[in-house]
Formats: structure tokens, sequence, C-alpha cells
């Protein structure tokens, strides 16, 4: 345990960095707090909770891999990441950025399955892992409904950095694909890590 407390503080202390970094550099204030708001809720609960359950160093940096891509998407917007030469090599016709963070977020359903499998929730190593596929898959749709208020609400330029479709009518829809493929992955992979175990 104490390795994992140790493990976990040294990932915190990267996202502090980061976040001092991203607050002082941030393109715009309004969508910094609104990008960077998901990010403390996460932090909070998982903090809140950590000494009555401990996830794996796996999960934890699943999760610290999402909360460092979402820090440096709330610093630019995502739209706004200096990601597209990198992106233009494959043809991309936009920035992807957020397409690789939907892809990060959805492999946390590793998190998921974990949890659901450990707690004896779902017994079953293959029915946690479906389990976590499926409830990436609804907080995907979710989060996508929770862009759309937001921008409809907001109905300015913060309002349009948030929901970051840059154009694309299909935005939605493939956010909600890469959650679900990177779900599988994460999924797969609690699967195997417990499968030995």
């Amino acid at each position: 345990m104490k390795e994992n407390t140790k493990f976990v503080i040294t990932l915190l202390a990267v996202l502090a960095a980061e976040t001092i970094w991203s607050y002082a550099c941030a393109y715009d204030m309004q969508v910094w707090w609104t990008e960077f708001s998901s990010v403390l809720a996460l932090l909070l609960l998982f903090g809140l909770t950590y000494k009555k359950f401990q996830f794996s160093k796996t999960a934890y940096f699943i999760l610290f891999a999402w909360c460092v891509l979402q820090i440096i998407g709330a610093c630019y917007t995502f739209e706004r990441v200096p990601l597209n030469d990198f992106t233009h090599l494959f043809g991309a016709g936009r920035n992807n950025y957020d397409r690789i963070a939907h892809f990060t977020i959805g492999v946390s359903s590793f998190v998921v399955s974990e949890f659901l499998w450990r707690k004896k929730i779902i017994p079953s190593l293959k029915w946690a892992a479906l389990f976590g596929i499926i409830f990436i898959m609804a907080l995907a749709n979710f989060w996508e409904l929770v862009e759309w208020i937001y921008a409809e609400i907001d109905g300015g330029q913060a309002g349009l950095a948030f929901l970051g479709s840059q154009g694309d009518i299909w935005d939605a829809q493939k956010d909600m694909l890469m959650d679900t493929l990177g779900a599988i992955l994460g999924s797969g992979l609690f699967y195997i890590q417990f499968k030995k175990s």
C-alpha cells in the first residue's frame, strides 16, 4: 500500500505542476475553468475515497493520462492544442486532439471494471469487463449532451470551444466512437491483468 501511495503522490505532483502551467498560460479562463472542473471533480472523488478503496497502479495511471490531456486541452482549448502538424500527417482536416482525449477517457473502463470486480458487485471477470464498456458508452452519450447544452446556454465563443466540433457535423458520433474503442481496449487490459491474478 505504501508503494501505491508513493506512486499516486508522484502522479499528483506532476498534475499539480501541470495545472499551475495550464492556468498561467490559459487561452480563455472561462474555457479553462469549464474544462478543468471535470479534472477537479475526478481528483476530489478519488481523493476522498482513497482510504476506503485503492485502485491498481494501472487504473491510477489511466486516470492520470486522461487528466494530463484534459489539463492541456483546458490551457489551449481542445481545438487550439498545437498538434496540427501531427494530425496533418494522417490527412486530418481538423485538430484531432479531442479524439485522443476521448479515446483515453474510454480506456478508463478499466477503472470501472476493476471497481465492480474487486468489490464483488459483478463477480464475473467477463461481465465486469463488459459492464465497463457499457458504462463508458453511456457516459460518452451523457457528455455529448452536456457539451451541447453548455454550448446552447453560453451562446458564445466559450460554448463553441467547449463543444469543440470544429465544423464537423459528425463530431459527437465520432467522439462517442473513440470513447467506445478506448473502452474496449481498457476492458481488455482489465481482463488480461486480473485474469492473471
